[in-house]
Parts: C-alpha cells; sequence; structure tokens
C-alpha cells in the first residue's frame, strides 16, 4: 500500500497530510504549513479497538477513525516535496504498523482552497471497528485501558485538546469525555 500511495501522490509537489486524531497534536514529522480544513463523507469517531497503544489483548482501549459519513474538522499539514517520501515511510511506521487502516486521498477544504491529503480511513468491515458501543462500555475502556502510550482517555482528553486549540470543537467527542466523569 506505501507504493500504490507513493505512485498516486507522484512525488511533483508537496505533500499534504490530513491530521483528526492524534496527528493533530503529535504529527512527528516536520511541515511548512497547517490549516484547518474540512472533510465532507467522512467523520471522526472513537471506534477502532487498540490492543497495543491504548490497551492490551485482554483490555482492549481505543482510538479514532475516520469512518464513512458525515463531515469532519481538522487540520491539514504541508510537507516539502523533497521530505514527502521520508514522511511518508514514518507515516507508514507509526499508523500502518497493524495494516488496519486505508489510506485515502482525500478533498480537504481550506480557507485558502481545497488541497488532495493523505488521511487513514476505516472501513467498517475491519475487525478492529468497534461498531455500536453503549456509555457503559466507554466508560469501561476509559476507565482501565492502558497500553504503551498510555490510556484511551489521555489519548481522548489529549485530542479534544488540540483540536480546541485549534478553534475545533467536537460535540460527540466532549460528550463522550463527559462519560468518565
Amino acid at each position: 500500500m506505501l507504493e500504490r500511495t507513493r505512485r498516486e501522490w507522484g512525488g511533483h509537489e508537496d505533500l499534504w497530510v490530513f491530521g483528526y486524531g492524534s496527528l493533530i497534536w503529535r504529527p512527528e514529522f516536520d511541515h511548512i504549513e497547517h490549516r484547518a480544513a474540512r472533510v465532507h463523507g467522512w467523520h471522526r469517531a472513537l471506534k477502532m479497538w487498540s490492543r497495543i497503544n491504548r490497551g492490551t489483548p485482554e483490555c482492549p482501549g481505543l482510538v479514532f477513525a475516520l469512518l464513512s459519513g458525515g463531515s469532519c474538522q481538522g487540520v491539514v499539514f504541508r510537507v516539502p516535496r523533497a521530505d514527502g517520501h521520508a514522511v511518508l515511510e514514518r507515516l507508514w511506521a507509526r499508523e500502518m504498523m497493524s495494516g488496519v487502516y486505508d489510506p485515502r486521498w482525500l478533498r480537504c477544504d481550506t480557507p485558502l482552497g481545497p488541497v488532495s491529503a493523505l488521511a487513514f480511513t476505516l472501513s467498517r468491515s475491519s475487525p478492529n471497528f468497534t461498531r455500536a458501543l453503549s456509555d457503559e462500555e466507554y466508560r469501561r475502556v476509559f476507565a482501565q485501558s492502558c497500553g504503551r502510550f498510555g490510556t484511551t482517555l489521555d489519548y481522548a482528553q489529549q485530542t479534544f485538546d488540540g483540536l480546541k486549540r485549534h478553534q475545533i470543537h467536537d460535540k460527540a467527542l466532549a460528550r463522550l469525555l463527559k462519560l468518565a466523569g
């Protein structure tokens, strides 16, 4: 998939990456510009099981996924063309370690016009897609799940705070965080 993504990008222009979760507050790559962006046809949802980073196989945590339907406000990052291949390598090591995501080029509407950016989406047929979760299940995960990078609750809170720094309010995430009490 990395080679396909490289071919689709082409390497002739700067690389744009769409952040909707931890990439917003911890991109881990240099960029020369970032902009607020909205993607139509996809939405941010805390509906992907994490059995390493935010949980364990015995007590899975949750991370954000970009699921089909609705719209999502996030941030696009512009990477200089010369650094694009190296950044793709780093993104693959970070986001595609288990091959769960479906990388896609999505139209991102920004205040300065649309850009095509790489986004990591999740298929609803993925075994890591949670399907519907009850409020009680979210409470349990927030209270118990912890992986090598910390708890699901910390991750959700850091994402909420990162979104706020970019003047993005996610009502669904605010509601979930209230469940943690």
